[in-house]
């Protein structure tokens, strides 16, 4: 808004930020839909309906479906988040150069970062708000419980979109960003226990789900969802989710200052 020749921001600067993508948004919201929302819908067809017909005792007692929902509802956080996270932000980096154009403004860096990292919370809030709805049309929630899959995976988005805000600026190609789909997202969502127990591996390569954020949120999803105790503590979960916000938050503040401040 502007008066008398001056720019003035709203009370919270970061919100002027959030507003600007929430606009591109509504532009361009229905490409998205099909890799967002309806592609996991279709793995929940699939994986859930289609191969969990086979399995005929479950997963602990319970049908394949109900113990693979809240597993996919967690890996699609995931790969919304690490989406919104890599060439968006590269692309404001390289190409059209939005966040030097917010940088000129009375916009701090902080506000750029927070901004920008409100709008991937949202846009992972808003599709797993709309998996819920249409998993639930299954009969694959088996527990109230299951709203409180939304906090959890919006702490995750911010545990993962933090480091990958700060992992993207800090990278001259964005060759780099398909690596990080290659070597990081893709064997997550694989062996984070998404698709089968992490029980069922190898003790070395159980441990290294062990560190991955997604498998703490997969645990606490699944505790939801299926009305469960989860296999960790829940403030466990919350601190290690946590600690990967906080550190990704400095780390992002640190990379994005040195782009942006001369």
């Amino acid at each position: 808004m502007s008066v008398a020749g001056q720019t003035r921001l709203p009370w919270v600067p970061a919100y002027a930020v959030f507003e600007h993508y929430l606009v591109g948004l509504r532009r361009t919201w229905r490409a998205g839909v099909f890799s967002s929302f309806l592609l996991p819908v279709l793995t929940v067809l699939g994986f859930g309906l289609g191969v969990g017909a086979y399995i005929d005792q479950g997963v602990g007692g319970v049908r394949y479906l109900d113990w693979l929902v809240p597993g996919l509802i967690a890996s699609t956080a995931l790969q919304v988040t690490v989406g919104d996270s890599t060439w968006p932000v590269f692309s404001n980096f390289r190409w059209v150069k939005t966040y030097f154009a917010q940088s000129a403004s009375p916009l701090r860096v902080g506000d750029i970062v927070a901004g920008h990292l409100a709008f991937v919370l949202f846009r992972v809030l808003t599709t797993i708000a709309a998996f819920l709805l249409v998993t639930g049309l299954f009969g694959a929630l088996r527990s109230p419980w299951a709203v409180a899959t939304l906090p959890v995976v919006a702490l995750l988005g911010l545990a993962v979109a933090a480091p990958v805000f700060a992992y993207t600026a800090s990278v001259s190609s964005d060759s780099w960003l398909a690596m990080l789909f290659r070597f990081a997202v893709i064997p997550m969502t694989l062996f984070a226990g998404v698709f089968f127990p992490v029980e069922s591996l190898p003790e070395a390569l159980r441990w290294v789900a062990y560190v991955t954020p997604l498998w703490h949120a997969v645990d606490l999803c699944r505790a939801a969802t299926l009305g469960v105790a989860p296999q960790w503590s829940v403030v466990g979960h919350l601190l290690y989710l946590a600690a990967w916000a906080v550190a990704g938050c400095l780390l992002a503040l640190r990379a994005f200052r040195r782009k942006l401040v001369v």
